[in-house]
């Protein structure tokens, strides 16, 4: 146990240090190029908080562990909300002003329906995948339509102050490539570890990375979270969870579909993805404000914080 323990955290380390190092490379890059901030962090910001969950679930299926890949996915959207979300509201309340959040609600929705519809047989084929991704690219072309007409949104700002400022081309092309190659040795660190500890423990790829893998992939986003709020950017913090799980169902779970298309475990249809769908219309309620602002406060912030560990000790136990 001691050496995928600590190969599991040694990963994530790696993991949160190269998923910094590509997103300010990439969105250095971008800068460079003169695109938008707005979409810049409707794109690549966020694309690059779930390029570690990407990795692991490709890693995951190449190894034949697809449901590791596939737990990670669910999990980390759970995650992002329960736990991220969750905790960081507790720090001080989430404030939704931007418009371009509200929109992105729907759209989100929309995503979630579109993964269930095609797990609902039970089987992820490569059909499914590229379906998947076919529904990435129109989500990528619609953010970036969204970027250019609410330059004024005031998310602008908050994403200008993200993206790394003064740095040139080379070094933009070098860090993206540092952090490429450290996210690809660690996300098969992780996923070794997360194997072996699965199989020491005898319990399923699907509750590894339902668990131990997606909160550790979600970490970086409640880091990132905690430091936006405490300098009054909430509506970043809830951006980049929205953001982030429209990625993983599109992204995430793309790669095992396309790489080791096979039938998964029933419980992901009977309990997985209604919990996800009952923290998401949560979310949804308290952050959307249907007559004012929307806002999540520290007594929801501590109902979803309440409602992920409730989440983590039903598998414990079913486990």
């Amino acid at each position: 146990m001691l050496l995928p323990s600590l190969a599991i955290i040694g990963g994530f380390l790696l993991l949160v240090w190269g998923a910094d190092r590509f997103v300010d490379g990439a969105s250095s890059m971008a800068k460079n190029f003169r695109i938008p901030p707005m979409i810049i962090g409707l794109t690549i910001v966020s694309l690059g908080t779930s390029f570690p969950e990407m990795l692991i679930a490709a890693m995951a299926a190449i190894n034949g562990n697809s449901d590791l890949g596939i737990g990670n996915a669910l999990g980390s959207n759970i995650a992002n909300i329960g736990l991220v979300l969750g905790f960081t509201a507790l720090i001080a309340p989430l404030t939704v002003k931007s418009l371009t959040l509200r929109r992105e609600f729907p759209v989100l929705f929309l995503v979630m329906f579109l993964a269930f519809a095609l797990m609902a047989d039970g089987d992820l084929s490569r059909w499914d995948g590229v379906t998947l991704v076919a529904g990435l690219a129109i989500l990528l072309w619609w953010l970036v339509k969204l970027g250019k007409r609410d330059r004024h949104d005031p998310m602008e700002e908050e994403f200008a102050d993200v993206i790394p400022a003064h740095m040139s081309m080379k070094i933009s092309v070098l860090w993206f490539l540092v952090g490429l190659l450290v996210l690809l040795f660690s996300s098969r660190l992780v996923v070794w570890g997360a194997v072996e500890i699965a199989q020491f423990l005898g319990i399923s790829d699907l509750v590894i990375g339902l668990t131990i893998v997606a909160i550790g992939t979600s970490l970086p986003e409640l880091v990132a979270s905690i430091a936006s709020v405490l300098k009054n950017e909430a509506e970043l913090a809830i951006g980049n969870v929205i953001g982030s799980n429209m990625f993983n169902l599109l992204a995430v779970l793309s790669m095992p579909a396309l790489i080791h298309p096979h039938a998964f475990s029933s419980d992901i249809l009977l309990r997985d993805l209604p919990v996800m769908f009952a923290f998401t219309i949560a979310m949804f309620v308290m952050a959307f404000g249907f007559r004012s602002q929307g806002s999540i406060n520290r007594l929801e912030g501590t109902l979803l914080a309440s409602g992920f560990c409730a989440y983590l000790y039903m598998l414990y136990i079913q486990a």
